[in-house]
């Protein structure tokens, strides 16, 4: 593969539009940019994760890493879609790696009796900031989605991506051998 990046800088955007792969130019508040935005802001805090993940350096939370860190690259798939409408690069057998995933860790959880609040540790933590910012580049998509229809699989991707990133955060508890943090409901008002 050739240089794709020869000039980091091209004040192109200056003005507040960028270009996408298409050759459209947008503002930079577009619901597409917006999408495309949450997606990379999501791939990073992956990425700080995955990096958490190999510091840990523990047999129990490898298969964490396994899992998770093909999704980084999904991840830039799903942003290179978002870029060039016509591309598409995810399919509905990422969503059933996914829901595979799920299914096996669920077989090594308890039933949830409770809702479960991020931390327990720091990785735990970092679990659940990934998953919410996947949910808020769900809610980005499906607002573009309602723009400018959106096709593939990206948008159930997405949804299903959340779901394993907290089912992840309970798996690594329990290998970390640290309790959940249990929501308490403040007391009834007087």
């Amino acid at each position: 593969m050739g240089y794709r990046l020869s000039k980091i800088y091209t004040r192109t955007g200056d003005a507040g539009e960028t270009g996408l792969a298409d050759g459209r130019r947008v503002p930079k508040h577009h619901p597409r940019i917006e999408a495309i935005g949450c997606v990379d802001e999501l791939n990073s805090q992956l990425g700080l994760l995955l990096a958490d993940l190999q510091e840990a350096r523990s047999a129990a939370l490898d298969q964490l890493t396994s899992v998770l860190a093909p999704i980084q690259h999904r991840l830039f798939d799903l942003g290179g879609e978002l870029a060039m409408p016509e591309y598409r690069a995810l399919g509905d057998q990422e969503v059933e790696r996914l829901e595979q995933a799920i299914d096996a860790w669920n077989e090594e959880l308890e039933p949830l009796k409770d809702f479960i609040l991020p931390g327990g540790s720091r990785l735990v933590a970092q679990i659940h900031v990934c998953r919410s910012l996947a949910r808020k580049a769900e809610r980005r998509c499906q607002q573009l989605n309602l723009e400018e229809p959106l096709e593939g699989a990206g948008l159930r991707y997405l949804n299903r991506l959340s779901d394993l990133l907290f089912v992840a955060a309970r798996i690594a508890a329990k290998r970390q051998g640290v309790a959940e943090v249990l929501w308490k409901a403040a007391d009834k008002p007087t």
